[in-house]
């Protein structure tokens, strides 16, 4: 009996030990287990599994980034670049144009205010004219007093070609009135009693017809000019918009007087912009037509492309500088009167190899750039830099402090520190 309860208590205790090891495999209290009872395969897995459960109890963030980090370090590359000068400019409007009075007057339309925009042949200021549409009632009804009296003449030309007064010169009087009476009351007192030429008669009296319709004929094309005229001054006193623009500034308001040539308002096509700036002379001879150069607009720090549409043939005696104008492309932020920044080749700067990087590694200590530089060690260093120019809107050029073919976070994390380990 003793021996079989001395069997029971050692197969219950052999029992209870490999429970308990069993129970709780991978607890930092089996350090000996792994090493002595556990085989190679079972310790990595233990050792994968304590790797993913610390992973597991970090912050989304951080688990994204050491899942990412490896994927940002980019190797350094160069690139042919040349030394460029940073000129300021001013956005200027394509077109712009300055309406003026052309007649005097009180003006009674004045549309919109600065900004609002117009199509082509709207109309923004209007001048009284009553004074006009009375001298045009004056003039069509010249117009009409001229044209009748050009008909008329017309008949009475008509009248003498096919019925001449000439008819009874040579004939004697008779019994015919209208022979008689046009014998002694019509005819020169040096013809006779009725003798004369009536050829020539015939022709002198055409020639008197005829002259009478040229005149009238000149009186009819003059009424028709002054009635021209009125109609252009009753043009002119409407200011239209001669292409799609908006209004830049507001000269007169409604109720003012005016007189020829004062200006009204100041229009521009905001849709079509430029960049003009003062280019130094020696650099003129690195830029021509159609070439494209970077330029920085005031507005976000927009990087864009413009194309060189004019280069003044001559340059500024006082300042000797050549007036440059660049196309901005459409759409761009901001308008007239902004400040923008161009970069303009440098002819005499040999074109050099220099280290590129894109903008999104460029991380700024105040006013200072630097970058992640990862050394062999795979150990991240923080390296203040000097840039250059921007290659286009995604890289920049670098001056000094980077060598091509070193390693670099493309997108370095927010709050990383120098020295971590990759």
């Amino acid at each position: 009996m003793n021996i079989k309860l001395l069997n029971r208590l050692a197969l219950i205790t052999f029992s209870t030990v490999t429970m308990t090891a069993l129970a709780s495999p991978y607890s930092n209290n089996n350090q000996g287990f792994y090493q002595n009872g556990m085989n190679a395969n079972d310790a990595n897995r233990a050792a994968m599994y304590s790797s993913r459960q610390a992973n597991f109890n970090l912050p989304p963030s951080t688990q994204s980034q050491s899942r990412s980090n490896q994927s940002q370090i980019i190797t350094v590359m160069s690139a042919p670049t040349g030394s460029s000068v940073v000129l300021g400019g001013t956005v200027v409007p394509l077109r712009e144009v300055t309406l003026s009075a052309q007649i005097p007057g009180r003006v009674d339309y004045l549309a919109g205010v600065e900004g609002e925009s117009f199509q082509a042949g709207e109309v923004v200021v209007a001048i009284d004219d009553d004074d006009l549409q009375a001298k045009r009632a004056q003039a069509i009804a010249n117009l009409n007093a001229q044209s009748q009296a050009f008909q008329n003449s017309r008949v009475q030309y008509s009248k003498e070609f096919w019925a001449p007064r000439s008819r009874d010169v040579g004939r004697m009087p008779g019994m015919g009135l209208p022979s008689m009476f046009d014998m002694f009351f019509t005819r020169p007192m040096g013809s006779g009693m009725g003798m004369g030429n009536p050829l020539l008669e015939r022709q002198a009296d055409l020639y008197a017809q005829g002259n009478n319709v040229g005149q009238a004929r000149s009186q009819h094309i003059g009424a028709m000019a002054q009635l021209q005229q009125v109609d252009a001054m009753l043009r002119d006193s409407r200011a239209v918009v001669p292409f799609d623009a908006i209004i830049v500034k507001r000269l007169v308001e409604v109720g003012q007087t005016v007189q020829p040539g004062q200006p009204l308002l100041k229009l521009a096509d905001s849709h079509a912009l430029q960049l003009k700036v003062e280019v130094p002379v020696r650099l003129v001879s690195a830029l021509h037509n159609d070439m494209t150069v970077p330029v920085i607009l005031d507005v976000g720090n927009t990087r864009i492309q413009a194309r060189v549409a004019q280069v003044y043939p001559v340059a500024d005696n006082n300042r000797h500088t050549v007036t440059v104008k660049f196309d901005l492309p459409d759409g761009v932020p901001g308008g007239p009167g902004m400040y923008a920044e161009v970069m303009v080749p440098d002819p005499s700067t040999p074109v050099q190899n220099l280290p590129v990087i894109p903008n999104s590694a460029v991380i700024w200590r105040g006013s200072l750039p630097a970058v992640y530089v990862v050394n062999n060690q795979n150990e991240q260093e923080l390296r203040l830099l000097r840039l250059g120019e921007a290659i286009d809107n995604w890289t920049v050029a670098v001056l000094s402090g980077l060598y091509s073919g070193e390693r670099i976070l493309s997108q370095p994390s927010p709050g990383m520190a120098a020295g971590w380990v990759k």
